[in-house]
């Protein structure tokens, strides 16, 4: 019988290292504790399901670490990426995506592979002996994760993750909220309307802050500390950071203009964004949220044109596990006390579901290669994928260890010579590098990287 690679969790991550390594010729079989054994967020059985945001956010492969990030996905054959470009929505230069029917093809296109199989079990120990990938995402199980705290001898590292809430379009009102993306974003009328915006003048900004930092909010138990990740952070912990704070965040008014009174800025704007295909879900962007449902309901109800929003889905809270990678995991992503063993995914200590599904699509190649017999590197360093490996296994402090979205700072620097000053041609600079390396660990011509 031929070697089988097992994956623990069918997330992001689960599903892209399967895809890979069964593209390779690797028989593979997906371990899926749902729909038995249910999550707080997960609604559904499928596989790849999105339970925060449904942005993959920018698309820009020449500006944006993320964007590039998605152009490397696409070139190695990622399964993710084709979904999400297959059910894609509008939302200007960000990528969003139609979660539930993304979530369907996802695993619609796993489990008619002929070389994978799915199984709706629950492993709550770590595997003696097999090949493994450990992709259980930030919502591990109970039994899993203690047995990996029993194994890697680490206190438990986690930090609190929020999600934010989803409004009913029909629920919006109209006359004063208007359609327009940032900066009037995107080639298409649909594209430059993805985005619903709710004016606010200084009052009722004040009034909401003040609001938000009175609300009821999620109590923590005992000897529990809050370790936000910054690029998750709920709304009122923003707004406990400084009045102004979120008028600079999620709530700033630049790039918009109000049709109405296109002569009189807003002093702060909530945007919400385009949630599925059929546009009668709108969440709002950046309203992560540790606010009781009560008071979520009230609050956000202060927001001019929210008056009578109904909720699809409140915000919550939950704990995110994760491991000191740089302290446990080699450059394969090999646990170091277990190398028959391999985490990919938000557990081993990224942010995103770009992010996740790509250190999946890394360790289902390396996984594959390592059964069939032949040699395998991770990505160069001077990819986006190279750099988050780099900083997950060894390019961060352990002490310091937490979450990191990709970005530019991960990448070893570009020569600053040559006419290359400004940040736009900085950011070029590390794209085309990126991208010629990245042709090289594919084995493709580099004039494919183009």
């Amino acid at each position: 019988m031929a070697t089988v690679l097992n994956i623990v969790g069918g997330g992001m991550a689960g599903s892209e290292a399967a895809w890979q390594a069964a593209e390779s010729g690797v028989r593979v079989v997906i371990h899926e504790m749902r729909p038995k054994v249910g999550t707080f967020a997960h609604r559904t059985g499928d596989l790849a399901e999105m339970v925060c945001s449904n942005s993959f956010r920018s698309d820009d492969d020449q500006q944006n670490a993320v964007g590039l990030l998605h152009w490397e996905m696409r070139q190695a054959g990622g399964l993710v990426m084709a979904q999400a470009d297959a059910h894609r929505l509008p939302a200007g230069g960000a990528l969003a995506v139609d979660r539930d029917p993304f979530a369907r093809s996802v695993t619609e296109r796993i489990k008619s592979h002929p070389l994978i199989e799915v199984e709706d079990n629950e492993i709550r120990r770590l595997p003696d002996d097999g090949h493994w990938i450990i992709a259980t995402g930030p919502l591990t199980s109970g039994a899993l994760a203690e047995a990996i705290r029993a194994e890697t001898g680490e206190d438990s590292l986690a930090f609190f993750d929020a999600i934010a809430p989803i409004v009913h379009f029909d629920s919006v009102d109209l006359d004063k909220a208007w359609f327009q993306s940032r900066y009037d974003k995107g080639e298409t009328e649909e594209e430059r309307t993805a985005y619903l915006n709710c004016p606010l003048d200084r009052d009722r900004y004040e009034a909401f802050v003040d609001a938000l930092l009175d609300a009821d909010k999620t109590e923590f138990r005992e000897g529990e500390t809050a370790g936000y990740f910054d690029g998750c952070l709920p709304i009122e912990v923003m707004a406990e950071r400084g009045r102004e704070t979120l008028r600079h965040g999620p709530m700033k008014p630049v790039g918009l203009t109000n049709p109405r009174s296109p002569g009189a800025k807003p002093w702060a704007v909530a945007q919400l964004r385009r949630d599925n295909a059929l546009g009668t879900l709108y969440n709002i962007v950046g309203f992560q949220t540790k606010m009781k449902h009560g008071a979520q309901v009230e609050v956000f109800r202060m927001i001019p044109g929210l008056e009578n929003a109904r909720f699809a889905r409140l915000g919550g809270i939950h704990r995110n596990t994760f491991l000191n990678s740089p302290r446990l995991i080699d450059s394969q992503l090999r646990l170091k006390s277990r190398p028959n063993i391999r985490f990919a995914g938000q557990i081993t200590g990224v942010e995103g579901y770009v992010e996740s599904a790509a250190m999946g699509l890394v360790a289902g190649r390396l996984a594959a290669a390592e059964l069939t017999g032949r040699d395998r590197t991770p990505p160069p360093p001077e990819t986006a994928m190279g750099a988050l490996i780099n900083h997950i296994t060894g390019g961060a402090d352990a002490k310091t260890f937490q979450p990191m979205n990709v970005n530019f700072g991960l990448f070893p620097p570009i020569d600053a010579k040559g006419g290359r000053r400004g940040r736009r041609d900085r950011y070029r600079a590390y794209t085309d590098r990126a991208k010629a390396a990245m042709a090289g660990w594919l084995g493709v011509p580099a004039l494919d990287a183009a």
